[in-house]
This record gives structure tokens, C-alpha cells and sequence, in this order.
């Protein structure tokens, strides 16, 4: 208790220009460290591991180089740069009880760590556009989705998550913060941070909500589009044999995109509707809010996509003939 109070005291001392902000790991298992860094460890392995091999399988097979896996890559990108962002913070937590984290360092996380959320459902809408193309416009899918107009998706994509974040990060930066610096969480969220400030936090409060609408409920709701034209479309015009195939070509996708949202609407449900309840339920579900698509994605698509498989066993089978 002695280290975290010099540290909690040592920041209190610097309120108009903090140093630091505290880090908290898993309520009601501060004894447990140890013991609970197993689990995180096995799923920060899994997310690296898999989106890896997707990339490396995508990136090394000519066969891949087409628009379904290469939005299929940026995908893996954005998972595995989201592990990245938080592994960092948990894992130092849990293995060192290192609970300081530099001003600077926890703004850098908090741009990271949203954007590359943001470019999850961004990157999870452009898939769903190119399900529409392939299956409603077969004939055009190669010229509509041609690699010049995958990489200006890929760029909009880009700009589209930084510039919705740094206005945000912009926006908190000029608060001065309170006495206490304790965060919730075991890396630095805007929700989280936002309730330590000791200022007006409306100009935020109405950004944030514009945010919110034009990412988290717009996106779904034209990922929700696309396979409604989609339907449409396939139970018009195809037999039951082509509707079942069309079908399971989007499963994939479907199954990522209930791994993103199912999980987000529980933090958004949790956060308004059981503000009293136990900090470990929420800490729980920030986790797998920000957990499970990084770690489902890669298993999804492995187990679900035989091209993906057949590349994995191909790329496993050239790393045994090189080892020998």
C-alpha cells in the first residue's frame, strides 16, 4: 500500500500539470496478479499469433491478393495493433504492479487505443460492402473492387479514425485534472479519463455523442443495410443451393461483427444502466470489449474460410522443409 500511496501523493502535488496517471488491474484480485496474467497472456498470444499468420498467409500466397483477403488483412492489422496498444500497460500491471503511466504516455494510448477500435468497424463496414459487390454484382465484383480503390478505402479509413480521435484528444489535453488521478482501468480509456477532469466537459460531452453516432450506431446500422439488400437480392433471384452458398460466404463476417458490436453494446449498457454495480463487472467487460475481437477474428476465419486453412497447413509445411 506504501509504493501506491507515494505514487498516488506524488501525483495529487502536480494537478495543474500531471505526471501521471494511476493504473488499476483486476478489483478484488490485487493478491492474484500472477495467477490472473495467465489467461491474459494465453489471449494476447492467440491474437498475435493468429493475426500474424493471416498476414504472412495473405501476404505470401498470390492466390490472396485478392479484395476479400486483403480487407481480411487490414482487419488483422487493426486487431493486432489494438493487442498492441494495451498489452503493453496489462502485462506490466499484472507481472510488475507497475501502476504509473507518463501523461503523455496515456494520451498516446488513448489515441491508439481508439482509433484502432474505430478502424475495427470501419474496416468490418468496407467488408460488408465488398459481401454486397461480390454477391449482388458478381460481374463487376473485379472492377468495382479493383486494388487502387482498396487502397483509397484503406486510406479513408485511415483518416477517417484519426480525425475523429485527435479532436477528442485535442478537446481533454486543455483540461486541468483533479487530485485524483486513479483510473478504473488497466489502460487509459476517454470515458475513463474524462471523469477525473474539474472543468466544463460539455464541448466533450457533445463530441463524444456526435462520435458515437457517427461510428458506433451508423456503421452497424449500414453494416445492417448491405446484408438487407444482400437478402433481397439472393432470396429473389437464387436457388436454395446458391442462397445457402451466398450465405455462408458472409458468415464469417457476420460472426466478426457480432464479436465487435455484441460486446459494445454490453460496455455502452453497463456503463448507463448499472453504474452502481461491482468495478469488476466493468472492468471485465472493457476487457472483452477490447479482447475478443483480436482474438476471435483470427479463429474465425481459420476455421471458417478452407482457403485460409489450406494456407496456414501450406505455410507450416514450408517452415518444416526450411527447419530440416
Amino acid at each position: 500500500m506504501k509504493p501506491h500511496s507515494s505514487v498516488i501523493s506524488k501525483v495529487t502535488n502536480t494537478t495543474q500539470d500531471p505526471f501521471y496517471f494511476i493504473l488499476t488491474g483486476i478489483p478484488g484480485f490485487e493478491a492474484s496478479h500472477i495467477w490472473v496474467s495467465i489467461p491474459f497472456c494465453c489471449l494476447y498470444t492467440i491474437s498475435i499469433v493468429g493475426n500474424a499468420t493471416i498476414l504472412t498467409v495473405i501476404r505470401t500466397e498470390p492466390s490472396f491478393h485478392q479484395p476479400m483477403y486483403l480487407f481480411l488483412s487490414m482487419l488483422a492489422l487493426t486487431d493486432l495493433g489494438l493487442t498492441l496498444t494495451t498489452l503493453p500497460t496489462v502485462m506490466q500491471l499484472l507481472w510488475f504492479n507497475i501502476r504509473e503511466i507518463s501523461f503523455e504516455a496515456c494520451f498516446a494510448q488513448f489515441f491508439f487505443l481508439h482509433g484502432f477500435s474505430f478502424m475495427e468497424s470501419s474496416v468490418l463496414l468496407a467488408m460488408s460492402f465488398d459481401r454486397y459487390v461480390a454477391i449482388c454484382r458478381p460481374l463487376h465484383y473485379a472492377s468495382i473492387l479493383t486494388n487502387e480503390v482498396i487502397g483509397r478505402i484503406g486510406f479513408a479509413i485511415i483518416c477517417r479514425c484519426v480525425l475523429a480521435v485527435l479532436p477528442s484528444l485535442f478537446l481533454l489535453k486543455r483540461l486541468p485534472f483533479c487530485c485524483s488521478h486513479l483510473l478504473s482501468h488497466s489502460y487509459c480509456l476517454h470515458q475513463d479519463m474524462i471523469r477525473l477532469v474539474c472543468a466544463d466537459i460539455r464541448v466533450n460531452s457533445w463530441y463524444g455523442f456526435a462520435l458515437v453516432l457517427l461510428i458506433t450506431v451508423m456503421d452497424p446500422l449500414l453494416i445492417l443495410l448491405s446484408y438487407t439488400l444482400i437478402l433481397k437480392n439472393i432470396l429473389g433471384t437464387a436457388t436454395w443451393t446458391e442462397r445457402l452458398h451466398a450465405l455462408n460466404n458472409c458468415l464469417c463476417h457476420i460472426l466478426a461483427v457480432l464479436v465487435l458490436y455484441v460486446p459494445m453494446v454490453g460496455v455502452s449498457m453497463t456503463h448507463r444502466f448499472a453504474k452502481n454495480a461491482s468495478p469488476l463487472v466493468h472492468v471485465i467487460m472493457s476487457n472483452v470489449y477490447l479482447l475478443a475481437p483480436p482474438v476471435m477474428n483470427p479463429i474465425i476465419y481459420s476455421a471458417k474460410t478452407k482457403q485460409i486453412r489450406q494456407g496456414i497447413l501450406h505455410l507450416l509445411s514450408l517452415q518444416n522443409m526450411h527447419s530440416r
